[in-house]
């Protein structure tokens, strides 16, 4: 995620980060080389291009934004969606170790290790469901956490945050039957990894199920088709102005289309994606605190103008 910046008027035109410019240049470039060769034509070969109505170009724009606004719309939806689940995330990550920390028995050395290992898990199933959601190997993260007993079950599972879940599960069915919490707390507790549950799935929903391809094919030709038939409409009244002309417009609407794309995706490592390695580390760093443990790991800090 980028980290939010406040340029003034002349840097606004210059910055490069966070602006979607670098994904984009050579659409630009050639809607601009295109122009140019047409404006070129149009002053050594005088009406060699006939004059036609900008009515068509107007209208055709009208629609493509149109399109392009419904479909960033939709993808800043995704993108939000993702963030609530996340916060939500941290929500119950937090509740539940509060819960821990302040119902459980912890009078007896079983009590005190169940408390550990049921926070120690919550931390392993948010950094596991980040590992999963960016497609990378979780165990670095992951095992530090999780009793050296479950390793070998943990790596052959084909969910690896569903199966910390059902751990978790049974450290509150463990602890009911030893007497270490009430039946309302391990009601309330098995309400948190519920809604866990639900994040993990909304997630996984949130990744699995991408806008349509055939709407988004529609607005990649229609953006196309746009840009590099305009310089034939503006060259006749605009003359040497339109590769200018044509390079903005080119830039706002290749531009959005980009954008929409990365906000599609909201759980990886590009500028605009959500920063899952700082919340995650945030939920580590306050469970660990819950456990008053003083070796914390630092907060992930900016590098470059981008949090991950």
């Amino acid at each position: 995620m980028i980290v939010k910046q406040k340029p003034n008027a002349l840097k606004l035109f210059f910055t490069l980060r966070g602006s979607i410019l670098p994904k984009i240049y050579p659409q630009i470039f050639l809607t601009t080389l295109l122009s140019t060769l047409i404006a070129g034509v149009q002053y050594w070969f005088p009406g060699f291009f006939s004059s036609y109505s900008t009515a068509p170009f107007t209208l055709l724009g009208v629609a493509l934004s149109l399109f392009l606004g419904f479909r960033n719309n939709a993808s800043y939806q995704r993108w939000w969606e993702a963030r609530g689940q996340w916060g939500q995330l941290i929500v119950d990550a937090r509740s539940l170790a509060r819960q821990v920390i302040s119902f459980m028995d912890e009078e007896t050395e079983t009590g005190r290790q169940t408390q550990r290992r049921m926070i120690h898990l919550t931390i392993a199933f948010t950094h596991a469901l980040r590992h999963r959601l960016r497609d990378t190997v979780p165990w670095q993260d992951v095992d530090r956490f999780v009793e050296p007993e479950h390793h070998v079950s943990m790596r052959q599972a084909k969910n690896l945050p569903e199966y910390l879940l059902r751990l978790m599960g049974k450290k509150v069915g463990y602890s009911r039957r030893e007497r270490l919490l009430s039946e309302f707390l391990v009601q309330s507790m098995d309400e948190r990894l519920t809604s866990m549950t639900v994040v993990l799935s909304a997630c996984e929903r949130i990744q699995n199920t991408p806008l349509p391809f055939a709407y988004t094919l529609l607005v990649h030709r229609t953006t196309y088709l746009y840009c590099f038939m305009l310089p034939f409409g503006l060259v006749s009244s605009l003359g040497w102005a339109t590769p200018f002309v044509c390079a903005v417009i080119a830039y706002t609407f290749f531009g959005l289309d980009a954008l929409s794309e990365e906000l599609e995706s909201p759980f990886g490592l590009a500028a605009n994606n959500l920063p899952l390695s700082a919340m995650s580390r945030t939920v580590e760093i306050n469970l660990l605190e819950a456990l008053e443990e003083t070796e914390l790991p630092p907060d992930i800090q900016p590098k470059n103008g981008y949090l991950q």
